[in-house]
């Protein structure tokens, strides 16, 4: 991490911060009598918690201990300019929050179905300490798997045992709902409705796992087979492929207008595995998750299914037949309906300098290719806390200015009012403040400073109110001539200026 003095520490607890007069934006670019807006560029990284992955270290920590480590990551993700976290809160039909439709997580305290003792709920602490930081908290669920090897032998609270008719066992030990069961799709649906309702999350997200991996049944077929025969009885007339991804798709379909009639703000994303088939595009080759997922994941962006699309693009940019830029560019043109594309990258290979240009030339390559909605989520939290080079190189590279989250428009695009801001000299500081006649429609605010003709800006997160900022830039002449205050909605969408400023 990046270490804080005291003076920082103590202006972070009350809200306050200063603008950075050291670090202008280019001349050639902001000598004009209003801002350009803040940067929009989504920065996000994966907390996995199955099998203790990122978070907490092991199970069976304390409370203080569990806490104590998500702030360090959550710090982590602020002091590095990010604005996302995506959380797992459902590793296994499991919960790492107070649910009465799952047990609570082995992962948490080493016994799955018991709470964390003190007790706390780790996902509404995990939102509250996101939010105070500007962050985005998406929880992360995997909608289909019931047990993961990872957690040992299946405990009696498992859903294992509680829906013995919804779940089969695969040969290498985990267990999965069967995703053509009406019981499996009404459950996870459920689960997903219950955090939305019940948390002040921003999104919901799924990855790759729908249909299991080949691997995980010892390369046997998923074993439906009770399934398939009630629907061949029933008159069905799809091929066996076509009626898994159909089942997957209608889930796909009804999680998102779910989620849609009941907090529209709240973003869904999905992160499906980085290829939909081989030879889409000409010379790609490698694993047919049409096939063998039974995920149709072409469809689901050209459908619209989806507020941001993060497909897993975990290859170099000079592999060729897995190439980072040819995959994105290949899904950028099915993008069809202009969702947010923020590929997943893999900054796990290493803390070289190889690997921080790889790193950065993928982002720039993403700004670049998808330049209406700039993102990109990062796998995991623990290869950018493992290689500070990595870390470091984002910071000082294109994460070195803060970065609001791309609006949504087609949620809404109707802004906020803007605040009303007042200013008072102190010496060699300025205190600048502000109001809101609905704080509740606010999420974020942007705060900019002109010193000379140079504009810069400081994105705070919705409880602040006030900055402390200097009378002078740092060559003790140049005074600071203009201050604007925005308000930024859950949705993205930025104020105008106070017209009295």
């Amino acid at each position: 991490m990046i270490k804080r003095t005291w003076l920082t520490l103590l202006l972070g607890m009350l809200g306050w911060t200063f603008c950075h007069a050291k670090s202008p934006l280019p001349k050639d670019s902001t000598a004009y009598s209003d801002p350009l807006p803040a940067m929009r560029e989504f920065r996000a990284a994966w907390v996995a918690t199955v099998a203790n992955i990122n978070w907490p270290s092991k199970p069976g920590l304390s409370t203080a201990d569990q806490q104590a480590e998500a702030l360090v990551l959550l710090d982590f993700l602020k002091d590095h300019h990010f604005n996302a976290v995506i959380f797992q809160v459902r590793p296994q039909a499991d919960a790492l929050y107070d649910s009465k439709l799952e047990p609570w997580s082995c992962y948490l305290t080493g016994e799955q179905g018991r709470p964390p003792s003190p007790y706390y709920d780790p996902l509404a602490f995990w939102v509250d300490e996101a939010h105070k930081r500007g962050l985005e908290l998406h929880v992360w669920l995997n909608p289909y798997r019931a047990h993961h090897i990872a957690a040992g032998e299946v405990e009696p609270s498992s859903l294992v045992n509680k829906m013995p008719e919804s779940v089969v066992k695969l040969k290498e030990g985990y267990w999965w709902f069967d995703p053509a069961k009406k019981t499996t799709q009404d459950h996870s649906a459920a689960v997903v409705m219950d955090i939305v309702k019940r948390y002040d999350i921003d999104g919901v997200h799924f990855d790759d796992y729908f249909y299991p991996y080949e691997s995980y049944n010892g390369g046997a077929d998923f074993p439906d087979n009770d399934s398939w025969a009630t629907y061949q009885r029933t008159g069905g007339k799809l091929s066996r492929g076509d009626w898994r991804r159909s089942q997957v798709n209608q889930f796909i379909e009804r999680v998102y207008r779910g989620i849609k009639a009941t907090k529209k703000h709240v973003k869904f994303g999905l992160s499906p595995f980085g290829i939909w088939r081989p030879g889409y595009p000409s010379g790609i080759a490698g694993m047919d998750q049409y096939d063998k997922l039974y995920a149709d994941a072409k469809l689901w962006l050209n459908k619209g299914w989806i507020d941001y699309f993060t497909p897993q693009l975990y290859w170099p940019i000079s592999q060729i037949p897995q190439s980072f830029p040819v995959l994105l560019g290949w899904w950028q043109r099915e993008n069809t309906l202009g969702r947010h594309l923020w590929p997943g990258m893999n900054v796990g290979r290493g803390g070289n300098e190889a690997n921080v240009k790889e790193v950065i030339n993928q982002i720039m390559i993403t700004r670049g290719m998808v330049p209406a909605s700039k993102g990109a989520v990062h796998w995991s939290i623990s290869s950018l806390t493992r290689y500070p080079l990595v870390a470091q190189g984002l910071l000082e590279g294109p994460y070195k200015k803060e970065a609001l989250v791309p609006a949504s428009p087609w949620l809404g695009n109707e802004a906020p009012d803007a605040p009303v801001v007042t200013q008072e000299k102190r010496g060699r500081e300025v205190a600048v403040s502000w109001s809101h006649a609905d704080p509740d429609d606010v999420f974020k605010w942007v705060v900019y400073c002109r010193y000379g003709d140079h504009w810069d800006y400081t994105i705070l997160p919705r409880d602040a109110r006030t900055l402390q900022l200097a009378a002078y830039a740092d060559d003790g002449e140049t005074a600071l001539a203009d201050v604007r205050v925005t308000a930024v909605d859950r949705l993205g969408n930025e104020s105008g200026f106070d017209n009295r400023h």
